[in-house]
């Protein structure tokens, strides 16, 4: 049969599950929002690092799988929210999640110095400004530290983002590697 004479219903299943795919990439491309995605990272990173700090001060225990936690969470709601499908949307995540490591340790450093002085945490938190915090970090600063940042990053990165696959578009990291 000559090509040109080929009618759409003559196609092969293949290359019509390639339209097919294509229309539904185009689709979820339309719908994703950075900044959404964004801004919910930002709160999932925010209520990650007050439960960081919560659960540090009451347990009087650092635990750094709780930076896993952040990452998770915040990888999770840029993904969900933000509908990305783009390695962007884990980048953003991942810079998120280190930001609410960050700002674990030094509410979880304020909480306790609160605590200690028998300040309002406001107080403690009011003086804070650049130079204090950078001290705070480098005083509670452990080298285990950097694993746990890292994992963080990366679950961030990995959970940040929807990989299509070939069988429709995923919703799971796992469908593909990235």
């Amino acid at each position: 049969m000559d090509e040109q004479n080929t009618t759409p219903t003559q196609m092969s299943s293949g290359s019509l599950d390639e339209v097919r795919q294509r229309a539904r990439l185009r689709q979820l491309e339309s719908e994703q929002n950075l900044l959404v995605g964004t801004l919910a990272g930002g709160i999932a990173a925010a209520v990650g690092t007050v439960a960081w700090a919560m659960i540090t001060v009451a347990t009087s225990y650092q635990i750094g799988w709780m930076a896993v936690g952040v990452g998770l969470l915040v990888g999770y709601a840029v993904r969900t929210i933000g509908k990305g499908i783009t390695p962007l949307y884990g980048v953003v995540a991942a810079a998120l999640a280190v930001s609410g490591c960050l700002a674990g340790n030094v509410l979880t450093t304020c909480m306790l110095l609160s605590r200690e002085q028998a300040l309002p945490l406001s107080d403690v938190l009011f003086k804070l400004d650049p130079a204090i915090i950078t001290a705070l970090l480098l005083a509670t600063w452990q080298p285990m530290d950097l694993l746990f940042y890292g994992l963080a990053i990366y679950m961030a990165y990995k959970y940040g983002f929807a990989r299509p696959s070939e069988d429709g578009p995923g919703q799971s990291p796992s469908a593909s590697t990235p």
